[in-house]
């Protein structure tokens, strides 16, 4: 898909839309996914990654951000009480990018089901739509879009990988497709070098990056701020580590400056 982007199939970027539909079983206890500041909620665990296949889908990144997120889901018959479920189970957000093109984005836990995602980017030539892990291109000019290619499931590499059903069972195909190629990647970096304690960046050089995660971490906390103030939130990188109790660091400064 990023190949043909670049090859120029789609022409100029201006729409993209993805989706993600799957049913999130209830909890038998209270843990890290059912807490928003430890990590928890569809933003955090799939929305990030959204958030950074868009950016390298399309080369650009978000200025502006506008989003929705909803807890329905507080209170489970095993969590109940005192507790109760902070994560989102649904999100809906969208973004502007860089170059003026726009996405949009909803991520569903109510689907029972199978799990669904789904992404597309529309130019001014063509469209090309990712399911699952199969891609898709119809050209504007043309009435039924083609398979442009096809990403069977191979269950021999997955056993050989040590993969189990029931592993198989809890993340997505793509998802476990990524993991796979990323743990082989690293694998082959390593297996290049003579000594094991070097590596070769090679194979790792479409990895993502430091910075990416700091963009797509930022991307989050505009969504998550927007989703409380309901207006758009723009998108400032931070240039420096913050403070870490920035009254404090004041206190510790005026202290400093009454010695001398």
């Amino acid at each position: 898909m990023k190949n043909l982007i670049q090859n120029g199939f789609v022409g100029d970027i201006t729409i993209c839309e993805a989706k993600v539909h799957y049913h999130f079983s209830a909890k038998d206890s209270y843990d890290w996914t059912c807490d928003e500041l430890m990590g928890g909620g569809m933003l955090n665990t799939i929305g990030c990654n959204i958030i950074d296949i868009i950016t390298y889908l399309t080369s650009q990144k978000a200025t502006k951000v506008h989003g929705m997120l909803k807890t329905y889901q507080k209170q489970t018959d095993k969590i109940k009480g005192i507790r109760e479920i902070t994560s989102d189970d649904f999100c809906s957000f969208q973004m502007e990018l860089e170059k003026g093109a726009c996405a949009t984005v909803t991520l569903n836990s109510h689907m029972p089901g199978p799990f669904i995602q789904e992404i597309i980017i529309v130019g001014s030539k063509a469209r090309l739509t990712v399911k699952g892990a199969d891609l898709y291109g119809q050209a504007h000019d043309k009435i039924k879009e083609d398979l442009l290619q096809f990403e069977p499931v191979h269950y021999s590499e997955e056993e050989r990988m040590g993969i189990s059903q029931k592993v198989r069972r809890e993340i997505p195909n793509p998802y476990l497709k990524g993991m796979i190629r990323s743990v082989e990647a690293v694998r082959v970096a390593f297996g290049k070098e003579e000594v094991r304690q070097s590596w070769c960046s090679e194979p790792l050089v479409a990895a993502a990056t430091f910075e990416d995660s700091l963009y797509t971490q930022t991307v989050i906390d505009a969504i998550k701020k927007s989703s409380k103030t309901k207006e758009w939130e723009k998108i400032v990188m931070m240039k420096e580590e913050p403070e870490p109790n920035p009254f404090l660091s004041a206190a510790m400064r005026k202290s400093t400056f009454s010695l001398h």
